[in-house]
């Protein structure tokens, strides 16, 4: 029987020739062979099988006949060689056949000298971004007043849309109407303080005799000597010099105002032009899960902002108008500069009224002492008018500020901007006001 069974598997091997293997699969092959016929099992027949002449196990399959097309055997492979290559592969990640330059190194995340060259980096850049925005501080205030003051005027275009205008020529008559007030602001101003100055020239040598035949000045001069060092300082050429440097002080400064307002006006012409496509501009940087609340509070910030500049114009306006007539029935001189200085100054918020008030009550006092004490009350009067009747209906439906942010606000402002961040400062409250009331306050009731 062990006969039969080793020519079968003889012939099956010689059917189905062996692969070579490595010294591993050799190994294993050997253990499984040894734990699939162990020594001295018997065959399949069941019986005890005869020994081999050859001295080999009587259960060792011999191998097959090497066949002609199978070529010379294959060497066999060297144990040490093997495991040497199989720590090698274990050493090299497979990653580093794909990267002609190596695997990359560890990252310097932590290292102190990294870290502190970063640091240093973003100081200098912050030092940078604030020494530019210093020097650009005066072009950016320019550009914020012309955006605040085109906010203001889009209500008023806005309503002329309403009445079937395009917004071109509703744009151009709200800017005509601006600047018809620049001209009659200049028209009334500049040649009364043209001919003040001239009369003040003419005049001065009688202001000076005057002076001399004064009781007090002539016992002070007695004294001091103070008209004769007038007089020699008079006469030196220090006088014409500084009397020059000062004119062309005011020289470069009436030519900067001048320079100033025309760049206002042309800036407030583009951003009213451009209002919308700035608008939708800004809307499309937020992400689009947000945009549509991001909408709805900057419109609703555009209209709290329009509606304040637009009903501070409105109540300066009054203010201006009121003190013309006023001013003009107790013949004031120069009751068109004076209304219109205190419509300009009405505009400041919390000392911007008595301001305009006191100037106009100095020039009524100059007139006539009955005149000076008729306008003090009128100012009075008309501050408390203006302040609990004209103001509310007017800002009720466009700001909504406690008074307490308001004096903030314009404190402010005023601190960092002077008279424009006065101006800026209670729009401004108000739009954060809105933020606190509608973004800040809801998300701390869902915690």
């Amino acid at each position: 029987m062990s006969d039969t069974g080793s020519s079968e598997r003889a012939d099956i091997s010689s059917v189905f020739p062996s692969f070579p293997a490595d010294a591993s699969d050799a190994s294993g092959a050997s253990d499984a062979s040894d734990a699939v016929h162990p020594a001295g099992a018997s065959d399949r027949s069941g019986g005890p099988g005869p020994s081999s002449d050859s001295g080999r196990s009587k259960d060792s399959v011999p191998a097959p006949a090497p066949r002609p097309s199978d070529g010379p055997a294959p060497a066999a492979a060297d144990p040490g060689a093997a495991g040497q290559g199989m720590a090698e592969a274990a050493r090299v990640d497979p990653k580093d056949y794909e990267q002609p330059f190596g695997r990359p190194g560890r990252p310097l995340r932590s290292n102190p000298f990294l870290f502190g060259l970063t640091g240093a980096l973003g100081v200098l850049t912050a030092w940078l971004l604030v020494q530019a925005i210093a020097s650009a501080g005066s072009a950016l205030v320019l550009i914020i007043i012309s955006l605040f003051l085109a906010i203001g005027l889009n209500p008023a275009v806005e309503a002329l849309q309403r009445r079937n205008l395009s917004r071109r020529l509703a744009i151009t008559i709200v800017f005509g109407g601006v600047i018809a007030f620049f001209v009659v602001f200049g028209l009334a101003v500049v040649p009364p303080l043209t001919e003040q100055t001239t009369g003040f020239i003419q005049h001065l040598p009688e202001y000076v005799q005057q002076l001399q035949n004064h009781p007090l000045i002539r016992s002070v001069d007695e004294r001091y000597q103070v008209l004769e060092k007038v007089q020699q300082y008079v006469t030196s050429g220090d006088l014409a010099s500084q009397m020059f440097g000062g004119l062309l002080g005011v020289a470069s400064v009436v030519i900067s105002a001048l320079f100033s307002g025309l760049t206002i006006l042309v800036l407030t012409l583009y951003f009213l032009g451009s209002l919308q496509s700035i608008k939708e501009t800004g809307y499309r940087l937020v992400p689009r899960s947000r945009r549509t609340r991001v909408r709805l509070l900057g419109d609703e910030i555009l209209r709290q902002i329009g509606g304040y500049v637009a009903g501070n114009l409105i109540i300066s306006l009054i203010a201006g108008g009121v003190t013309f007539i006023f001013l003009s029935v107790l013949k004031v001189p120069y009751a068109l500069a004076l209304a219109i200085f205190v419509a300009v100054t009405d505009l400041i918020p919390m000392v911007g009224a008595v301001a305009g008030a006191v100037v106009a009550s100095g020039v009524g006092f100059l007139t006539s002492v009955q005149v000076g004490i008729a306008c003090v009350i009128f100012f009075i009067v008309y501050q408390q008018i203006e302040n609990y009747v004209i103001s509310p209906p007017v800002f009720k439906s466009s700001v909504a500020v406690p008074p307490i942010a308001t004096i903030i606000g314009a404190l402010l402002g005023g601190a960092l901007l002077g008279i424009v961040g006065a101006l800026l400062g209670i729009p401004l409250a108000a739009a954060v006001l809105l933020l606190v009331r509608e973004v800040v306050f809801p998300r701390q009731e869902r915690v």
